[in-house]
């Protein structure tokens, strides 16, 4: 009867252990800094040297306007902020230079709207794989955030 209590023990542990492993991964990355929470920060990558697009939703938590100038990275020679846009039936996108974020407020960048424009990648990434992202406020500190490669089919 011991050995029998120590197996569901045994059994128990694992389940737990693995339970948690799974609630782990079923949360999406996130970053917090000075009234700035970034969460469910992914990135569609593509074969080869094709662009990967990041995607993310960003809070303003203070009770300051916040604007975000920029993004960079080590993994992309080049990184924009972009909007795709739906026009009279055509498809298109633009550079954005600034985006504002008014107190208490939020903005999410997702598949066809606000988007990073992750160009020129400098290795091979694949699904599953972390990469830090920083993004760049006007008057405020930078936010290096991790974001989750994951397959163009999952969005």
């Amino acid at each position: 009867m011991a050995n029998g209590k120590r197996k569901l023990k045994r059994w128990i542990s694992a389940a737990s252990l693995g339970g948690l492993a799974a609630c782990l991964l079923a949360f999406p990355l996130a970053a917090s800094a000075d009234g700035l929470d970034v969460t469910d920060a992914r990135m569609r990558v593509l074969p080869g040297d094709m662009p990967a697009a990041g995607y993310f939703r960003l809070d303003n938590t203070s009770d300051k306007r916040v604007v975000l100038v920029g993004a960079k990275s080590d993994a992309f020679e080049k990184v924009e902020l972009h909007r795709s846009m739906n026009k009279d039936g055509m498809a298109s996108m633009e550079s954005v230079s600034r985006l504002e974020v008014a107190p208490d407020e939020h903005i999410e960048f997702a598949p066809q709207g606000y988007h990073l424009m992750l160009m020129k990648p400098t290795g091979a990434l694949s699904a599953g794989d972390e990469v830090e992202i920083t993004l760049e406020f006007e008057r405020h500190d930078p936010l290096t955030v991790d974001f989750e490669a994951v397959p163009p089919t999952s969005m």
